[in-house]
């Protein structure tokens, strides 16, 4: 049956994930700019007001523009539920996807109050940017599905270097995860009063960095690795690609911490963690195929009795 689609699923998943990673970037700026209590209570902006007031100045704009960026976030994921309900053939794990990335954005915004709510409590802070890692992760996944078929996977590497990559990716969520306690450790809290996790900054930096050196030796280790066995190109090219983006996240990492982590260069470094994080992803959907299921082939029909009965009898002779 020819596959029906009354709204684009792929392009619609394709945005989802970019305004994720747009809104680890938003939040950065939140936190940078130390408007983090721009708007100073949850869920209204002020006690009176739901939006911004002109009292409240640019850090009040600033996040309350974030707080937007949050219903555009759900509107777009209520559209991708549409659409993955819509097609035809539905496909049951493109509507679980889509209702993953939806479901998690409300929790999403209650944890973004709730670190107002707490005077920016550096561990919320972290909880709330890690959710946005895991809705990340579900939308990458949704855009993946849209394109692929239904058929059985087909693994185009061998079972040693799939675990390898899943190792790879579990230390990637680790160097993130550590990057979190960092910031809960250092400066830019996201206002002048917001407490820290009270950790000694030097001491978590430097984990942090001996988990970054794992990371980059694990990943090329994964490219020698998958040239060796001949992996398809596109396996290869996310490999590389991979080692590239942590390449310069680390050079930026090593940077910004050597010049007193200057606010562009933390922001930049917010965005690298969200690309570092989507291209580890990229690796692990390239290690698989999934066709379409073909089509069944009609066997050729047998002659029936009638048909045979009337071919010609040679004449006795």
């Amino acid at each position: 049956m020819p596959e029906v689609r009354f709204l684009p699923l792929r392009p619609l998943a394709l945005a989802s994930l970019v305004a994720n990673v747009a809104l680890v970037v938003t939040g950065a700026a939140v936190r940078l700019t130390g408007s983090g209590l721009g708007c100073p209570t949850w869920p209204r902006c002020t006690d009176t007001s739901y939006t911004t007031t002109a009292e409240m100045g640019v850090h009040g704009v600033i996040e309350f523009g974030n707080r937007l960026l949050t219903f555009a976030l759900g509107i777009i994921a209520v559209a991708c539920v549409i659409a993955a309900l819509l097609e035809k053939p539905r496909r049951r794990s493109r509507v679980l996807l889509a209702l993953a990335v939806l479901l998690y954005i409300p929790l999403q915004a209650v944890v973004g109050g709730i670190t107002v709510l707490t005077d920016l409590n550096p561990w919320v802070v972290g909880v709330h940017f890690l959710i946005s890692i895991v809705i990340i992760a579900f939308a990458y996944a949704l855009w993946r599905r849209a394109a692929e078929g239904d058929g059985p996977p087909v693994q185009l590497v061998p079972r040693p270097l799939r675990h390898l990559v899943w190792i790879l990716s579990t230390v990637s969520a680790a160097v993130i995860a550590l990057g979190v306690v960092v910031t809960g450790s250092g400066p830019h809290a996201g206002d002048l009063d917001a407490k820290r996790n009270g950790l000694d900054p030097a001491a978590i930096s430097q984990a942090h960095a001996d988990v970054v050196f794992l990371l980059l030796g694990l990943t090329l280790a994964l490219v020698f690795a998958l040239r060796a066995v001949n992996a398809p190109r596109a396996t290869v090219r996310a490999a590389v690609v991979l080692l590239a983006v942590e390449l310069a996240q680390g050079l930026i990492g090593f940077v910004q911490y050597f010049t007193h982590l200057p606010v562009l260069l933390v922001g930049a470094h917010m965005l690298g963690a969200a690309l570092v994080w989507t291209s580890t992803l990229a690796v692990i959907w390239s290690l698989r195929s999934r066709p379409d299921v073909p089509a069944a082939v009609e066997a050729p029909a047998e002659p029936s009795p009638t048909v045979a009965a009337e071919e010609p009898v040679p004449a006795p002779r």
